[in-house]
């Protein structure tokens, strides 16, 4: 049976990860040495799944007249998800368990989100996104559409 684990990451037109996050369904049960180092090496391995993924997202683009994207690339037991933004921003979701529409209205809830956020006069778009409220808005979202 599948972990139900979700990575989501927005990456900037110039490929720098500008905000990153995971949800599992499976809370951390300790704060073991062995379990940090595991969900470390798994963070650098989906890192890497999503930029490995972003040429695939970037060529779908070009056939697809639709923002989300679905599935644009697959990695052994994952599945990499994109939305794409009008600004060029590039949303991309790991995931090991299928949920088309609930990854869907998730991207689009976040974009929303994204938007108001990006309307601060303090927001530089090509920063990382370090916003408390932004943190909670999307963990409330991945809660509310990835868990089910």
């Amino acid at each position: 049976m599948s972990s139900g684990t979700h990575y989501f990451a927005i990456i900037s037109p110039n490929d720098q990860p500008i905000f990153e996050m995971e949800f599992s369904r499976d809370p951390g049960k300790g704060s073991g040495g062995a379990e940090t180092q595991k969900k470390d090496e798994h963070s650098h391995l989906h890192q890497f799944i999503a930029h490995a993924a972003l040429d695939l997202v970037d060529e779908a683009l070009w056939s697809s007249p639709n923002m989300y994207l679905k599935n644009v690339d697959k990695f052994n037991d994952w599945t990499v998800s994109a939305f794409m933004s009008a600004s060029g921003m590039r949303f991309i979701m790991l995931h090991d368990v299928k949920n088309d529409d609930g990854i869907k209205n998730f991207f689009v809830d976040v974009y929303e989100v994204y938007i108001k956020a990006s309307m601060n006069t303090f927001f530089d778009r090509m920063e990382r996104i370090n916003l408390p409220s932004f943190d909670k808005k999307v963990q409330y979202l991945g809660r509310k559409h990835l868990s089910g």
